[in-house]
């Protein structure tokens, strides 16, 4: 039972019977169900007899995963273009805000020019940034602007203001060519740099560029920036525009230029400087060949005309500004910030040099220069004339103004020799000498400084007109010491020398440098009869628009500086010098003429300085170097280039005498000499005066003798050589300051 028991609680499992009375009892698909993360099983291999169906199936997917890539593409290039867009509109918001103000926007005025015309109203010289009237484009010839077209810019009125071709094309070859080999600026860009911007390389500038040739097109037709470019290009030397340059080139007008003509002006466009055909012939005519091949490639001209240009070019260069009105027109400009300030616009000078004089002046100094430069080893020369009031007539600063612009007559400074002697004198007549006072000519010791004549020779008691005539050094030296040195500088200061003097005992032979301008306008005060004057070339300033005068030169009457009795005795010794003295040479016939002779140490300057009544002239020979000429005195050539030129400038005139009447005497000064106690004139009776002299020494003055007297004859001519000073200064300045 208990067992039975057991037998009957005990839990009974079902048994199965073998694998096969399973099988009816297998899931079938349609019994699983269907869960997301289930994945899929994989596909048997394919049978054989299947593989165009398989085979399909792949493709499917490598079109989707095309699809899907080129998306991504498309979508990432929108976004980049997009970025790139807000890019490009940043950088043009930036560049924008960096131009000029908008209300500047406008065509700018031309750059200011001063035109400079002579005493007659003929244009001598142009100066600033020259700019020609502007030429309508209708008034060229057809071939000019389309050089500049074939040349700069082929596609001008197909782009739209920057050439996307052009760049490209340009790039390529400067890539190709390893350099600047081309340029892809368009006509409307380089009119937005010339009107507007620097000439700076960077890339804001060509951004600033970019966005003002885009606005230039915007807002003027193609014609209207065809004409703009033409009117305002550069073409070097100044010149702006083709009037200007067909002017300053050709000396024509740009409506007359000849087709090899224009293409010289389009081909200078790439580099002013460097071909411009007065200056590089040969480059500006292969450049000019370039501009016609250009041209015919183009079509503006026949492969014929091309070829007939370049196999027989035909154009007239009109030569460089050598002549020497150009240093007048370099020393105006030099002035006009004193008279006018800042020059703002377009300036008309009138001036009051005499082109005739001017002319005359010119082929004085240079034929005589051709002529005997070599023989006395002179390379340069100078001359100024004016009237006695000041007022310059002619001035030529150099032998040749292209080889040199450095003006001599105006800026050089040099030793004037005994050119300064008459200083000297005027101080001692000043004291109460006169033109008879006897000085003894004799060897003179100043502690071991013995100044000496150029000839060694020595005259004993002579006239201080004869000193003066034939320039002896110890009389100027004796003279200088009486009256002192301080007072002589004093003296030349008065009268309008106002380079620095040094007052020391040489100053009597003229060992401080002054200019040419300066002494000729000293000299001005004895032809005027003792009234001082300042030299001066411009009467008149006005605006070239509306005539606005903006100086006027004041016709205020000069002061006196010299007492006429005193200015009567130098014009009394001075006429002496071209009568019999050093300056005998000097030849003009039936006018009344006095002056000086110059030569300082070693014969490094020469100069003459001769007046009448009515012009005074200064002329200087020398060497830029200051290097000694071959013996060339005051009393040579100077003198000669002189007589030449007042010959020619007092045709025509009618002679009048030198002002000042001295028949005799001293002057009799109501006030106390400046030297500290006055020199007593002449007395009636010959014999000495004992004096104290400028240092406490005392010195013995020869009075001149009574009439009647008997006393020696002064020397003549026959017994002295003319031109007693040239050479000393040197050897004194090497004993005064070891030079």
């Amino acid at each position: 039972m208990a067992w039975g028991r057991k037998k009957a609680g005990e839990r009974r499992e079902p048994k199965f019977g073998s694998g096969e009375s399973l099988a009816d009892m297998r899931l079938t698909p349609q019994d699983r169900v269907n869960v997301a993360d289930d994945k899929p099983k994989k596909k048997p291999a394919a049978k054989a007899g299947g593989g165009a169906r398989s085979k399909r199936k792949p493709r499917k997917g490598m079109i989707a995963s095309v699809r899907q890539a080129v998306g991504r593409v498309v979508y990432w290039s929108a976004v980049a273009g997009i970025w790139a867009v807000l890019a490009v509109v940043g950088v043009m918001v930036w560049v924008g805000a960096h131009l000029p103000p908008i209300q500047s926007l406008e065509i700018p005025k031309r750059p200011p020019t001063i035109t400079i015309v002579a005493d007659d109203g003929s244009t001598m010289a142009v100066r600033g940034e020259q700019a020609g009237t502007n030429v309508a484009l209708k008034e060229l010839p057809p071939y000019l602007p389309k050089a500049f077209i074939a040349i700069e810019d082929r596609r001008f009125y197909q782009h739209f203001g920057v050439d996307p071709l052009g760049i490209a094309r340009a790039a390529v070859a400067n890539v190709l060519h390893r350099g600047v080999s081309q340029g892809g600026s368009t006509l409307t860009q380089q009119l937005a740099k010339n009107l507007f911007l620097t000439q700076d390389r960077t890339l804001t500038r060509k951004l600033q560029e970019v966005e003002l040739a885009l606005w230039l097109e915007r807002k003027h037709s193609k014609a209207e920036i065809l004409e703009l470019y033409l009117n305002r290009v550069y073409f070097g030397s100044g010149a702006y525009g083709v009037e200007a340059a067909a002017q300053k080139y050709f000396g024509k007008s740009a409506k007359d230029v000849t087709l090899v003509e224009a293409a010289m002006l389009a081909g200078l466009v790439k580099s002013p400087s460097r071909l411009a055909p007065n200056r590089n012939p040969e480059g500006a005519e292969k450049r000019a060949q370039i501009v016609l091949a250009a041209m015919a490639d183009a079509g503006f001209v026949t492969d014929k005309q091309a070829q007939a240009a370049i196999a027989n070019p035909v154009y007239t260069v009109k030569p460089t500004g050598a002549g020497t009105i150009n240093y007048v027109a370099d020393w105006i400009t030099e002035v006009l910030d004193d008279l006018v300030g800042q020059i703002d616009q377009s300036i008309i000078v009138e001036t009051s040099i005499d082109p005739r004089l001017q002319s005359v002046a010119e082929a004085a100094i240079i034929d005589e220069l051709a002529a005997k430069s070599v023989k006395y080893k002179v390379t340069q020369g100078a001359l100024v004339a004016m009237t006695p009031d000041g007022t310059v007539r002619a001035m030529i600063g150099g032998r040749n103004y292209a080889d040199s612009q450095f003006n001599r007559a105006v800026t050089a400074k040099r030793q004037p020799g005994s050119a300064f002697k008459p200083f000297v004198y005027l101080t001692a007549v000043e004291a109460g000498l006169t033109p008879d006072t006897i000085r003894q000519d004799a060897p003179l010791d100043l502690k071991g400084w013995k100044p000496e004549n150029y000839t060694h020779e020595y005259f004993g008691s002579v006239t201080l007109t004869q000193a003066l005539a034939m320039s002896l050094n110890t009389v100027a030296v004796r003279l200088g010491l009486e009256v002192g040195p301080k007072n002589v500088v004093r003296t030349a200061h008065r009268l309008g020398i106002a380079s620095k003097l040094d007052a020391n005992p040489s100053i009597a032979l003229g060992t401080s440098e002054v200019t040419l301008t300066e002494l000729v306008g000293a000299y001005s005060t004895f032809a005027n009869g003792g009234l001082l004057v300042s030299p001066h070339v411009v009467k008149r300033i006005r605006t070239l628009q509306g005539n606005k005068v903006l100086y006027v030169r004041s016709d205020e009457p000069a002061s006196r500086v010299v007492d006429p009795r005193a200015v009567a005795m130098m014009n009394t010794m001075m006429q002496e010098t071209l009568r019999s003295g050093t300056a005998h040479k000097a030849d003009l016939p039936g006018w009344v003429a006095a002056g000086k002779t110059g030569t300082s140490q070693d014969f490094r300057d020469a100069w003459f300085l001769g007046y009448t009544s009515t012009l005074v002239t200064g002329v200087w020979l020398g060497n830029d170097d200051n290097s000694p000429t071959k013996k060339a005195t005051g009393g040579g050539l100077p003198v000669e280039v002189w007589t030449r030129f007042m010959r020619e400038a007092l045709k025509g005139e009618t002679p009048q005498p030198l002002p000042g009447d001295w028949s005799g005497g001293p002057i009799v000064s109501s006030t106390p000499s400046a030297l500290g106690g006055s020199l007593s004139g002449a007395p009636t009776g010959g014999g000495t005066i004992a004096q104290a002299g400028p240092r406490g020494e005392t010195q013995v003055i020869n009075a001149p003798p009574p009439p009647g007297s008997g006393r020696m004859p002064p020397p003549t001519r026959a017994n002295v050589r003319p031109e007693a000073d040239a050479g000393l200064d040197g050897w004194l300045m090497d004993r005064l300051f070891g030079r």
